[in-house]
């Protein structure tokens, strides 16, 4: 019979456990080559068990990541018997459809971690790369119909076999990807991160020892699940239903339905995501591990938000999708633009849940990854370059306050790359960057407002590849919120300016010419109202809100100053 552990001994293990990931997720950041790891933090790091469950995740990682962790794990147990995984192996992959990724660019890593001569788990971490190949420059823009077209499709393989690099395989990974000096160093960069946390975990097991670890996982995993099956039952019991539209897959289908019913009964909730549209032509579609990741989410942020992200979440969420929707997609389904979409099954989630819960509820946020990719020549040097970035916008209004402007919001928490990181790496000129006015959506709280970014090629014309998402249907409010403002992309000169399309691809900028990247604000929450005057009165000094745009939605402005509403 198993000894129970004492609690102060199981924090004490779970802590040096959080302490590992967070390590090597800083190790990840501080090695790594390309801005959109290193500045934006576009990474994720985690520890495993043998059995795959994912146990700690570090603080800073993206929701999303988890989705691709856990599908690593299950393809790396299905492919190899334990008996041939062995000291010194790492393991990589990134296919969606046979190796339990999300898409491309995000390329998983996993080393197995051994304590008394047994297998106990794997360090695990996940990057996504600025170009893993394909049809287009950054692997992510519009006009992919097939995931063949998307970039080079990894399946589970040992990259290293007890301590060996096979460096064919470093090889082809290099030879498809654009810009292979770049992505060699944040290949090693996520190689070191699995060796540093393969050391950390040695010196933990050496004090602590291998059965009162892998007691400590499942007392972790247990206790997750326990307190999240009390936060659903808290939730009153019922069905409660939600449905919105994505903009468009970049292929001609517009007004994409979702559609969601979430069935509270007891500790249970189901979330049935059946009706919702087929799998569409465009890289919109999402796996099914990325809809877990998102339920997954959204019950942590709505019903507990202090708990630990591990096994003890996923395993609450009951999901049921038609094979081969869009968010349960089939091979060769692309998904190179799969975060909006998760962003969107997010707002639905939290749309289902508001008239459940109203005051843990939010107006629906940007409800995008907005995507501006710049690729060309380096005049400087005459070597290629790629610059990738996905952008915030803003956080839908509160039941007690506003919304943030321009910020990464739910599944994706990556940073906005800085002017100066930008203009140092990139032949480009940052012309101006900043709030865009009136776009939050008025209400009692007001939503958060988008990111206006406009980009200049310097002495040579380069190529633009965006993905957008809330550029043609509005992020919506709550509870008589106003929606916030649509976001846009636009190319532009002193003749005058163009819209481009949501998601456009192969558009060539001139060195007299920039980019307009617009990204959607955020819905309200409440009527506008009943906004306080004083809020008013903040939101004109601010200049973010224009007089004409406060005199219009809300009664209590008048003749440039914020009233009380009578």
């Amino acid at each position: 019979m198993t000894t129970p552990i004492d609690p102060i001994t199981i924090e004490i293990v779970a802590s040096a456990f959080r302490s590992v990931v967070d390590e090597t997720f800083i190790a990840l950041m501080k090695s790594a080559y390309s801005t959109n790891i290193k500045e934006r933090h576009d990474h994720s790091t985690a520890v495993c068990d043998r059995d795959g469950r994912l146990i700690v995740q570090a603080d800073m990682s993206l929701p999303i990541h988890i989705a691709s962790m856990t599908g690593l794990m299950k393809s790396i147990l299905a492919k190899y018997p334990t008996e041939e995984i062995e000291e010194g192996d790492v393991f990589v992959a990134n296919d969606p459809h046979v190796a339990g990724g999300t898409h491309l660019p995000d390329i998983n890593y996993a080393a197995p971690l051994f304590l008394e001569g047994q297998l106990m788990g794997f360090i695990c971490n996940i990057a996504h790369h600025a170009d893993i190949g394909g049809m287009a420059p950054g692997s992510m823009a519009g006009g992919m119909s097939e995931i063949y077209q998307e970039g080079l499709r990894i399946p589970v393989v040992k990259l290293f076999r007890k301590g060996v690099i096979q460096q064919d395989l470093m090889d082809i990974f290099l030879l498809n990807a654009r810009i292979p000096d770049e992505r060699r160093g944040d290949h090693f960069a996520q190689i070191a991160a699995c060796r540093l946390g393969v050391r950390r975990v040695k010196e933990i097991g050496e004090r602590y020892g291998l059965a009162t670890i892998c007691q400590v996982f499942d007392e972790l995993i247990e206790r997750t699940r326990s307190r999240m099956r009390a936060a659903i039952a808290a939730v009153p019991d019922g069905v409660y239903s939600f449905d919105d539209v994505m903009d468009d897959d970049g292929l001609g289908t517009v007004d994409i339905p979702i559609k969601l019913s979430i069935t509270i009964d007891g500790d249970s909730a189901l979330f049935d995501w059946r009706g919702s549209s087929s799998q569409v032509r465009g890289n919109i579609n999402v796996p099914i591990n990325a809809t877990q990741a998102a339920v997954a989410y959204s019950l942590r942020a709505l019903l507990d938000p202090e708990i630990a992200n591990n096994q003890g979440i996923i395993d609450c969420c009951e999901l049921l999708t038609d094979p081969g929707s869009i968010v349960d997609c089939k091979s060769p389904a692309p998904v190179a633009a799969r975060a909006n979409t998760s962003q969107r099954l997010i707002d639905i989630i939290i749309g289902a849940f508001s008239k459940a819960i109203p005051e843990r509820a939010v107006g629906a946020s940007n409800g995008a990854n907005t995507t501006a990719v710049f690729s060309g020549t380096d005049p400087r040097n005459g070597h290629e370059y790629l610059y990738f970035e996905t952008l915030g916008g803003g956080f839908g209004g509160r039941n007690d306050r506003d919304g943030k402007d321009g910020v990464q919001v739910h599944i994706t928490n990556t940073s906005n790359l800085p002017i100066e990181a930008i203009e140092t790496e990139y032949p480009l000129r940052v012309v101006s960057y900043g709030f865009i006015e009136d776009s939050g959506g008025p209400g009692q709280y007001r939503g958060g407002g988008g990111l206006r970014r406009v980009i200049q090629p310097i002495g040579h014309a380069c190529i633009f590849n965006g993905a957008g998402e809330r550029f043609t249907n509005a992020p919506w409010g709550l509870f008589g919120g106003e929606p916030g403002r649509p976001g846009r992309f636009l190319l532009a000169s002193e003749t005058g300016e163009r819209r481009l399309e949501v998601k456009p691809s192969g558009v060539t900028v001139s060195p007299d010419q920039h980019i307009v990247v617009e990204t959607p604000g955020s819905g309200g929450y409440g009527p506008a109202s009943e906004r306080d005057a004083a809020a008013i009165e903040i939101d004109r000094k601010s200049q973010k809100y224009s007089g004409e745009f406060l005199a219009a939605h809300y009664p209590g402005f008048a003749n440039g100053t914020a009233h009380p509403a009578e």
